[in-house]
C-alpha cells in the first residue's frame, strides 16, 4: 500500500508514521466521493485496522492534483475498475449550472432506463407522427363525440415534431406538412433532420429514443390531460373586504 485515504482529520504522529513508510495519506475525503472512490479503485472500505490481510486494496496508474477554477482537487487515472467518474459542470452562473445539471440528470436517467430496457423507437419526431398517424386511422371507426376526443389527442401528438422544429428555428408548418404526407406513404420511421433541414429516414441516421421513456412521456401527458378535463369547475373566493381604518 503506498496511499492511504481517510475520510476524517489524520493527526501529525500517524502521518509521520505514514512518510516513514513511504505512503502518501489523503484527509478529508468526501464521504460520498469515498464510495464511488471505492467502487473505481477496486477497492474496500476499511473501518478498522483489526484485520488488515482481509482488506482488498484497490489500483489505479496515476494520482495527481489539478487545478478547476481555484480549487484544487485530486485526479484518479488509470483505475482499475472503471465503475464510476466524475462530471465537471462549469458556467457563468448558479443558474446555468442548475439548469445543465438537470440537463445532464435527464440524460443519465434516459441511458439508464435503455441499459434496462433496450428497445428504442425512431426520434426526430417520427414516433409522434406514427402514433398519430395510428390514432387518426383507428379514429374512423369511432363515432359520436369520442370520435372529436379521438382526433384533438392525434393533433396533439403531432405538436410535438413542430415544437422541435421550431426550437431548430425551421417552418414548422413546412415540415410538418412533409412530415405527415411521408406517412401518408408508408415512410413510417420518417422525421425531422435539422442537420439538413428537412425530413430524412432516422433509421439510416441512428436517430433513436428510449423506449421506456416515450412511454413515460406519453401516459404522463395523456393522465395529465384527463386530470385537466375531470375538472368541470374553477370556485373563486371573493378577497375579503377590508375596514377602512386598516
Amino acid at each position: 500500500c503506498n496511499v492511504f485515504i481517510n475520510r476524517q482529520l489524520i493527526y501529525n504522529y500517524p502521518e509521520q508514521l505514514f512518510k516513514a513508510s513511504g505512503v502518501m495519506a489523503i484527509e478529508h475525503s468526501d464521504f460520498d466521493g469515498t464510495e464511488r472512490l471505492a467502487a473505481v479503485l477496486g477497492a474496500d472500505i476499511a473501518s478498522t485496522f483489526e484485520n488488515p490481510e482481509e482488506t482488498k486494496l484497490g489500483y489505479c496508474k496515476r494520482i495527481s492534483e489539478m487545478m478547476i477554477g481555484e480549487d484544487k482537487v485530486i485526479k484518479f487515472s488509470g483505475c482499475s475498475q472503471n465503475e464510476a467518474c466524475t462530471i465537471v459542470l462549469r458556467g457563468a452562473s448558479s443558474h446555468i449550472l442548475d439548469e445543465a445539471e438537470r440537463s445532464l440528470h435527464d440524460a443519465l436517467a434516459v441511458l439508464y432506463q435503455t441499459v434496462q430496457d433496450s428497445r428504442v423507437v425512431h426520434g426526430g419526431g417520427s414516433s409522434e407522427m406514427a402514433m398519430a398517424h395510428a390514432v387518426l386511422e383507428r379514429n374512423k371507426t369511432v363515432d359520436g363525440k369520442e370520435s372529436a376526443a379521438v382526433e384533438q389527442f392525434a393533433k396533439a401528438l403531432q405538436q410535438m415534431p413542430m415544437i422541435l422544429a421550431d426550437n431548430a428555428g425551421y417552418d414548422s408548418q413546412e415540415l410538418l406538412g412533409k412530415l405527415k404526407a411521408a406517412h401518408a406513404q408508408g415512410k413510417g420511421t420518417f422525421g425531422l433532420d435539422f442537420v439538413q433541414g428537412g425530413i430524412a429516414d432516422m433509421q439510416p441516421l441512428g436517430i433513436m429514443e428510449s423506449f421506456r421513456s416515450k412511454m413515460s412521456q406519453l401516459c404522463s401527458a395523456a393522465e395529465a390531460a384527463e386530470m385537466i378535463i375531470r375538472v368541470d369547475d374553477i370556485i373563486k373566493n371573493a378577497p375579503r373586504q377590508r375596514d377602512g381604518g386598516m
